[in-house]
């Protein structure tokens, strides 16, 4: 106990040391982990020296009956199961602690197996999804762990990602048996309580009707949990109120739809574990877990699994109506009305935490660090006015399914594309899956991808997309069975035509076409290989026909007339052809376009061949029209030196006009007509302070 100096500051007598030790021998450490009514600490077994997880119930839930039972009832449920799947129960207690106003309150706790790992909700935050093998593996191994709890009269009712560990070793751990329940006792429980507990996105269809439980429950969120695993999200999403009206009368998605490249078998098996009806689906974990194993083998799973595929595939229209008539249905029920959970309602049991520490351990400064999803235990206390409350949601939701199911199937409404279900051909011949395909609304691949199998040549063992549903008439893509002795088509592109053919031969393919298909293709040049049938890289058997396309060495001519001559360079250059280029002075097209081609558009002709074009000039008229302005201006300057002798216009215009412009003769003619009114207007203001100014100057 010298530790208990060092890590509490107070210590009057014996009041530190029950704080942090529990039963005088399990010592606090660190808060690992909290949930939605107790948190986890890091322990130590001070008598036998040993690591633990204690689980202590927060403090403000202790004087609550309801948490108190369920959680004396975890302790009691998991100390009587021992199993490598399942976390393993050491210890519990009570401990009193002294609250802040001085009353003693009794807070239980449990002593529980350290599991060094992360919970599946932990790993799916940080991967979205899991490998399909991994997460039929972990599945697996959870189905063993509620079989052993099953045969034992016990049932989880809260099987969710965050309540399973996986080692770093890989080993899977169930926990928080908090609101397990013996069989027999599971009916009596949920009519006394008025609530329902679980988790909602994972939560039975029984379960939220308040109905009698049974190990198919945990089956139902084991499913629910599987396909989160596949598919990245759980079956139906949504409010607390929505989700519980979607199990009870959704179909739900096969996890394909939502991530490619799913197994079918992991469809069906996870499309069977959600069905509806507890009858319906898997039975007992091990018919569930025996299905997951042959799927991860790769062998047919249970005709129930497959009749369960083949039935959920095919809601449409009618699988809407099924969803409404079951969601009137649990509507007029009291059970169904009572299973309605609401999110953040008054209770105990969504109370948040309190922002003074309380309890045996002080709050820890890193709550962000844990999760905090909104896989809180659903929990529903009755109160006044919440028969109108429930009343009034039911009658919301029917009226937004009506509101779907009339812009679905009313004639007024805007269809979307037609969803089909794809139909699986794996195993049947290439032509009997052309025409099972046609027959169910889609087209396929007039090409078809052949693949070394031991399948028989022309089986068909791939197909994309391989099942789920999808749009009327898509295009499904198949892979074929080339046989076990196929080999792969090798690079025949851009080899001479008789070096393809020795290199074919070579590589064992025996049935050669003699006679190759010509084609213009300015990439090639003549008699080089452009491509061939099957393609490169293909594998076929080699007996297969094989089809050579080889270059003409030849190409068609673009038409160029029109374009600018750099775009018409580009094209003439793409088609392998020479050019050389003439100009033409013309107003009629902007300059830098082709005006003509030597060679018409459209002709074949040899790789290489020179085309002239005829490309648009300025034009020659622009440079008149400034000569023409030149001689309008001159004429204005020549009134000036007729106006005033005196002024300083004149003195300068006598000794400038004979030396700058002795080719302008005919100007003076024209002084003679400065005698009109105007030549006196002009003296009069040289009148003004000007004229003085002259003479000086």
């Amino acid at each position: 106990m010298s530790e208990d100096p060092t890590e509490a500051t107070p210590r009057p007598e014996d009041p530190p040391s029950t704080q942090r030790v529990l039963g005088g021998r399990y010592e606090l450490g660190d808060l690992i982990g909290r949930g939605g009514m107790a948190d986890v600490h890091l322990g130590h077994d001070l008598r036998l020296g040993r690591p633990v997880a204690i689980k202590v119930l927060r403090t403000d839930l202790a004087r609550d009956s309801s948490f108190l039972a369920r959680f004396r009832r975890e302790a009691q449920s998991a100390a009587g199961l021992s199993h490598p799947a399942i976390v393993g129960v050491f210890d519990s207690g009570e401990e009193p602690v002294a609250e802040s106003g001085g009353a003693s309150v009794q807070v239980p706790y449990i002593v529980m197996e350290l599991v060094e790992g992360k919970t599946l909700r932990e790993l799916l935050n940080e991967q979205r999804t899991l490998d399909p093998d991994e997460a039929a593996r972990i599945t697996a191994a959870v189905l063993a762990a509620l079989e052993y709890a099953h045969e034992r009269g016990l049932v989880h009712r809260d099987i969710k990602p965050a309540n399973v560990m996986v080692t770093e070793a890989g080993a899977v751990k169930v926990m928080d048996f908090g609101i397990a329940r013996a069989i027999a006792d599971t009916a009596a429980t949920m009519t006394q309580t008025q609530a329902v507990m679980g988790t909602a996105r994972y939560l039975s269809p029984e379960q939220a009707q308040g109905l009698d439980v049974d190990g198919r429950s945990d089956l139902y969120s084991v499913g629910c949990l599987l396909y989160e695993l596949l598919a990245g999200r759980t079956p139906f999403q949504g409010d607390p109120v929505s989700l519980v009206y979607q199990h009870l009368g959704e179909a739900p998605k096969a996890p394909s739809t939502h991530a490619a490249r799913l197994p079918q078998a992991l469809d069906a098996v996870t499309l069977h574990a959600l069905e509806k009806k507890p009858e319906e689906r898997y039975q007992d974990a091990a018919a569930f877990r025996a299905d997951l194993n042959a799927a991860r083998a790769g062998e047919p799973v249970s005709a129930a699994a497959r009749s369960t595929y083949d039935r959920a595939l095919g809601f449409g229209a009618a699988g809407a109506g099924a969803a409404a008539a079951a969601a009137a249905a649990a509507s007029r029920s009291g059970a169904a009305t009572q299973a309605v959970p609401a999110a953040g309602a008054a209770g105990q049991g969504s109370q948040a935490y309190p922002e003074e520490p309380t309890g045996i351990f002080t709050r820890a400064e890193e709550d962000d660090r844990y999760e905090r999803t909104d896989e809180l235990p659903v929990r529903e206390r009755r109160h006044p006015g919440a028969a109108l409350l429930l009343g009034a949601l039911a009658l919301v939701a029917l009226a937004g399914v009506a509101w779907v199911l009339v812009q679905v199937l009313g004639p007024g409404g805007e269809d979307g594309p037609e969803m089909l279900v794809v139909p699986s051909t794996v195993g049947s011949t290439e032509a009997q899956a052309r025409t099972t395909l046609t027959a169910a609304g889609f087209t396929v691949a007039e090409d078809v991808v052949q693949r070394n199998s031991d399948e028989e040549p022309g089986v068909v063992i791939e197909q994309d997309p391989p099942g789920g549903e999808a749009p009327r008439g898509e295009e499904v893509e198949l892979t074929v069975s080339a046989g076990p002795q196929a080999r792969t088509i090798p690079r025949l592109q851009g080899l001479e035509e008789q070096a393809a053919r020795d290199l074919l031969e070579r590589e064992g393919f025996s049935n050669v076409r003699g006679e190759s298909q010509v084609t213009d293709d300015p990439d090639w040049e003549e008699g080089q290989v452009v491509s061939s049938d099957p393609g490169e890289g293909e594998e076929v058997a080699p007996d297969e026909l094989i089809e050579l396309t080889v270059s003409s060495g030849e190409v068609e001519v673009p038409d160029v007339v029109g374009l600018d001559q750099n775009e018409a360079v580009l094209l003439l250059d793409e088609q392998t052809l020479e050019w050389e280029v003439t100009t033409r002075r013309t107003g009629e097209a902007d300059a830098g376009t082709v005006l003509e081609q030597s060679v018409e558009a459209g002709e074949t002709v040899e790789q290489g061949t020179t085309v002239e074009l005829v490309i648009a000039a300025e034009p020659v008229e622009t440079a008149t029209e400034v000569v023409t302005e030149s001689v309008t201006v001159t004429p204005s300057p020549t009134p000036e030196p007729t106006e005033d002798p005196t002024t300083e216009e004149p003195t300068e215009d006598p000794t400038d006009e004979p030396t700058e412009e002795p080719t302008v003769p005919p100007e003076p003619t024209e002084p003679p007509e400065p005698t009109d009114p105007g030549p006196p207007e002009d003296p009069g203001p040289p009148e003004n302070p000007g004229p003085p100014e002259d003479p000086t100057d």
